[in-house]
């Protein structure tokens, strides 16, 4: 059985059908294409604006027609992710999804990859219900933006004027029974470097230097939970070697995406003959501490050192002084919120180190529900990048979501939630990225909330999606889009 024969079928069968679809973020044209299609083959009002968003209306059933009109919303891209001991080409191989159980409940994820349930499932859940002949409902709206993952580009980039509704129903939280009403801003801070290369004094010797095994996840939703960053260890690793070992950096690389937290790091040096054994005792020692330091988040960290080919080592203190910056630079939790237990109100996530063809970069994404403090951790990066000669860009700034505790959606969703469950939906923040807030902006007055079933791990390989969140999910929207307020 595929999970397209997973209840309820309506919505398993369309997120199965994205599985088979590549649509990592900037390059998400075949979902987008897969969308478009499925909106005119409905006989739905569909329109594609330059950028790649894509609008299907759907009119309101016979005696809904005073409701007032609900868009649903959700984001075509995914991130790409993959365990080094899995192959995948992420612009033509479809995920293998498949279903298993752990304690009694079955989940859905994929073998070595990220899944894309973020936003895969809110996706699906929005087609599922522009498809459906048998809902009643008021006038719909749904939009499918294009790289949130990367940008928001898509959500930056919607044109004023086209969407009608008033009432935004975002579909990209992750937690069933959970409605969010709120989300933090974001900031991009990127560092860089130019370096030179020369030959290995005489005497050398290469070898490759990895960090592995560390969980990754989302660098909004996994933030608080303490788990490694691979670039920090890899710094770690690599400062005692270039300041006590004579060491000389070749290469680097961790992680691969901003709102990722890393998970692996390589780096290739070379070291003096008479300081191979302390390399290797030195990684092995570092490998035990790590581990029991995060012993209970982390369970398969693993340093370990390889032999490697000679090559051309960085010219001049540029190595040092990369290593540096990174031990130096803030990450993880900041501050957490005074306002509501539990929430992050600030962090970094120290996401991309790379040195290729004469160039080394540092990516860092930032998040913060408060502006200032956004800003002035963005300083602080960016003086640390600075004090070791780095040239600093700071860009892609947006504003959070503020919370509308008095929004008429809210109060709906409260009382059908109850209605259905027995029990009252608990009403959040989150510290992560929705489209919300940007949203918002070019469409000030609607009534924003966001709601999804259980996701975790989302952005590593680990993802996985709770499979009776999303029957729970999808019996709460259907519910949900009766009881819409009136106009």
């Amino acid at each position: 059985m595929t999970i397209a024969e997973l209840d309820p079928k309506r919505v398993w069968k369309i997120f199965y059908a994205l599985t088979q679809i590549p649509r990592p973020s900037k390059k998400e044209l075949k979902a987008a294409d897969f969308v478009e299609k499925f909106g005119k083959e409905h006989g739905l009002e569909t329109y594609r604006d330059t950028l790649g968003n894509i609008i299907i209306r759907k009119p309101a059933t016979p005696g809904y027609e005073n409701r007032k009109g609900v868009i649903l919303q959700g984001h075509l891209d995914m991130v790409p992710q993959n365990n080094a001991d899995t192959p995948h080409d992420w612009e033509n191989d479809p995920i293998d999804a498949y279903e298993y159980e752990i304690d009694g409940e079955k989940w859905v994820k994929a073998r070595g990859t990220t899944l894309g349930a973020d936003n895969g499932m809110g996706v699906a859940v929005a087609l599922a219900v522009l498809e459906a002949e048998d809902l009643e409902h008021g006038p719909i709206e749904a939009l499918f933006t294009i790289d949130e993952e990367t940008g928001m580009t898509g959500a930056f980039g919607l044109e004023p004027g086209k969407l009608k509704g008033e009432i935004l129903l975002n579909l990209d939280s992750e937690t069933e029974g959970e409605i969010y009403v709120g989300c933090a801003g974001g900031m991009d801070v990127s560092a860089t470097w130019d370096y030179t290369t020369e030959p290995a004094p005489a005497g050398y010797e290469f070898y490759t230097v990895n960090v592995k095994g560390m969980r990754g996840g989302h660098s909004g939703m996994d933030i608080h939970e303490g788990r490694g960053n691979a670039n920090k260890t890899m710094a770690r690793l690599l400062l005692p070697v270039l300041e006590k070992m004579d060491g000389r950096l070749v290469s680097i690389s961790g992680g691969n995406l901003r709102n990722a937290i890393p998970r692996e790091a390589v780096a290739v040096v070379a070291v003096p003959g008479c300081n191979a054994a302390a390399l290797k005792a030195h990684v092995g020692a570092l490998e035990k501490i790590v581990r029991k330091e995060l012993d209970g988040v982390e369970t398969n960290v693993s340093l370990f050192v390889e032999d490697a080919a000679a090559a051309p080592v960085m010219q001049g203190d540029v190595a040092l002084r990369l290593v540096r910056a990174v031990m130096a630079c803030p990450n993880a939790v900041e501050r957490m919120s005074t306002d509501m237990p539990g929430l992050v109100e600030t962090s970094n996530n120290l996401a991309i180190v790379k040195s290729e063809n004469g160039k080394i970069d540092i990516v860092c994404l930032l998040r913060s529900s408060v502006d200032s403090a956004k800003e002035n951790l963005a300083d602080a990066v960016r003086s640390v990048m600075e004090l070791a000669g780095a040239r600093v860009e700071i860009s892609g700034a947006y504003s959070g979501w503020k919370p509308d505790m008095k929004s008429p959606m809210l109060a709906a969703m409260k009382v059908v939630y109850k209605t259905l469950y027995g029990v009252e939906p608990a009403v959040m923040a989150i510290h992560a990225g929705l489209e919300c807030g940007i949203i918002g902006a070019t469409y000030p007055g609607l009534d924003m909330v966001s709601a999804g079933p259980t996701l975790c791990s989302p952005h590593s390989p680990d993802e996985r999606v709770n499979v009776a969140s999303v029957a729970k999910f999808w019996d709460f929207i259907v519910e949900l889009l009766k009881n819409i307020p009136t106009k």
